[in-house]
């Protein structure tokens, strides 16, 4: 995909100007969506100044997304790779941060691994999640360490009215299977959910026999599939208006099959996973202006290589969190103020310096509007029992330019400290962590101009994140490919995200383009595995029961370096690629319905990550049992 000139961004300004202008001043707006992700508290999504993105239910369920990666990828303002087919492991970058710049919470629970420092996201069900809000921009203010990029947070189902079951089952290429089945429901103050889900594949052989124009010392010549089963469920007892208490989980385990560079002969190498998330909490409103939320939750990602089916590596990472907030509703808006206490503890084969480490935290937040005008702000205090002290802040003013029309501006500022396998990680062929490493910091501006009504949802959004003590992981031999990390002097995250959604007739509309320049300033290049220009498309037709839909995705070439001896000694372009997809859905009843989806109709030959291949023209069709 080539660079835009001028006539490409005036043509595509004239067809953004297009889209906005579609007569709708009649239309009414539908109840709005309520988000929480952006402020820690309930509000409606255009009343939030930041770059929020909400993926409902119905949408999860309509795109036929396999995995979550995959759907991720989708959304304005993403990027992902995947160290082969689904079920290999997978990397999200919002904005051009780094993969472990991106937060993942599931219902409230911070959610990954304290030594890779990202989510496992391959391992995450898709199937179990209710709705997904995704919040682009550095949010540290508000959960601190890690989300220099953005926060990605899942929510379970809850239950509501009579007891429902449903089920889905669908089938696709490389034997890929996936069963859920489920019951929920609610009375007289209760409410309940809990629904289980199985899901299987061959996949395709991870790696490639060449890389980098010679043998490929990974490629085995095998099938790496994977498969996970999973359950979710949460139980909740409403008495009074006001008071609620509940728990609700996520457990998933599973395993997927690799290929190991300079494995012996043996080469039956596996990863077994479990990843689980669970949160007990109750909510007190001591009256109608103040109320209480206390949570108690914990998670474990649980990563175990094996070699032969013996133990061969292991990482195990359990988050601990403690956490009151208090919600309280001024003259003037809302303002929050919560305290938490996190413990990181990881138990690994590695020899690691150090094991655990403990934070604590208090912020404070307010939300306000008056007249045409919104603020919204918060700043946080953490004290790390390894590093010291942060503060972060943010404070966002907006402005309601017309009945659909507004802008905003932020002014925001994040830090992340470095993972235990930055600091402590060795192994066999040299790779080495480097304990002198400091936390990462940054700050962004952004500002946007958002058009809403119930027809469409439009925006454009610039942003400029400066990034001191950037994290790189770089080549020390080139012979092993021995890595280590050190702190990049800087690094500038800039750009700017075009997004369009509407419904005009039967059709749907939707689509995004990122323009963006994620650089390493120190040596004046983009940041590895990361695009300049990705555009996503999509339109959907309607014929009364059947939608037809096709989609197409594109991104720009992209870098790998090899650092040793000298920065910039060589480098290995990935070449850009275009990507059409079709999905049907056919809705028999109010209860049945008949899914498909065709992915890479062309055929694809495209490359993520240099050595790793990529999945060709695959299908995949279900059928769905959702009672109303």
């Amino acid at each position: 995909m080539k660079s835009f000139g001028i006539r490409g961004l005036m043509s595509l300004c004239g067809a953004l100007h297009f889209l906005l202008s579609v007569p709708c001043a009649y239309a009414q707006r539908e109840l709005e969506a309520v988000v929480v992700t952006a402020t820690r508290q309930a509000m409606k999504a255009s009343d939030v100044l930041s770059d929020v993105t909400t993926i409902s239910s119905e949408e999860i369920r309509n795109t036929g997304a396999v995995s979550l990666a995959e759907l991720l990828g989708r959304q304005p303002g993403i990027e992902f790779t995947q160290n082969g087919g689904s079920g290999a492991s997978a990397s999200i970058f919002i904005r051009g941060s780094n993969s472990d710049h991106v937060l993942l919470l599931v219902d409230g629970v911070r959610v990954g691994s304290a030594t890779l420092g990202s989510a496992t996201w391959e391992f995450i069900p898709l199937e179990l999640i209710d709705h997904i809000e995704i919040v682009r921009g550095p949010v540290s203010s508000l959960y601190g360490s890690d989300a220099i990029g953005g926060v990605v947070q899942i929510f379970t189902k809850r239950g509501e009215g009579p007891a429902r079951l449903f089920f889905e089952v669908g089938l696709g290429s490389q034997n890929t299977s996936v069963a859920t089945t489920g019951i929920s429901g609610g009375q007289e103050g209760w409410r309940y959910s809990f629904m289980v889900s199985d899901k299987k594949s061959d996949s395709i052989n991870a790696t490639t026999p060449i890389k980098r124009g010679v043998a490929n010392s990974s490629y085995y010549a095998d099938l790496d599939g994977y498969q996970t089963s999973s359950s979710s469920g949460g139980l909740s007892y409403s008495p009074v208006n006001g008071q609620e208490y509940g728990f609700n989980y996520l457990y998933s385990e599973g395993f997927s099959r690799f290929d190991i560079l300079f494995g012996a002969l043996d080469r039956n190498y596996t990863q077994n996973q479990t990843i689980s998330s669970f949160n007990l909490y109750s909510r007190h409103g001591l009256s109608n202006i103040w109320s209480t939320t206390v949570r108690v939750g914990q998670s474990l990602d649980d990563s175990r290589n094996l070699s032969n089916e013996a133990l061969s590596s292991s990482y195990k990472t359990i988050q601990t969190h403690y956490q009151i907030q208090n919600d309280i509703r001024l003259p003037l808006g809302v303002a929050l103020l919560a305290f938490e206490s996190f413990k990181q503890r990881i138990d690994s084969s590695d020899n690691f310096k150090l094991k655990d480490r403990d934070i604590d935290s208090v912020m404070f937040g307010w939300s306000g509007s008056f007249g045409l005008h919104r603020l919204q702000s918060s700043l946080r205090q953490d004290r790390n029992s390894q590093f010291g002290s942060y503060s972060s802040g943010m404070l966002g003013y907006g402005y309601q330019l017309s009945s659909y029309w507004r802008s905003s501006v932020s002014y925001g500022t994040s830090f992340k400290t470095p993972t235990f396998n930055q600091l402590y990680f060795s192994d066999i062929w040299g790779s080495v962590g480097n304990p002198n490493l400091k936390p990462e910091n940054s700050v962004n501006r952004e500002a946007s101009v958002r058009y809403e009504s119930d027809a469409q949802n439009s925006s454009v959004t610039y942003y400029q994140n400066d990034v001191s003590n950037l994290i790189q992981w770089e080549i020390i031999d080139p012979i092993t490919e021995a890595v280590s990390p050190r702190n990049v002097s800087s690094a500038k995250l800039t750009g700017w995200t075009f997004a369009h959604k509407s419904n005009i007739g039967k059709y749907g509309i939707y689509g995004s383009l990122d323009l963006q320049d994620p650089k390493d300033e120190l040596l004046n290049r983009t940041l590895a595995n990361r695009s300049k220009e990705i555009l996503k498309l999509g339109l959907s037709r309607n014929f009364g029961a059947l939608t037809l839909a096709s989609e197409l995705m594109s991104t720009g070439k992209r870098f790998e370096y090899n650092d040793y001896p000298t920065p910039n000694l060589a480098l290995y372009e990935l070449g850009g690629y275009t990507l059409v997809n079709l999905r049907l859905n056919y809705t028999g009843s109010k209860e049945w319905s008949i899914f498909a989806r065709a992915n890479n109709i062309f055929d694809k030959k495209y490359v993520l990550v240099e050595g790793y291949a990529t999945p060709g023209s695959s299908l995949f069709a279900g059928v769905r049992y959702t009672p109303k």
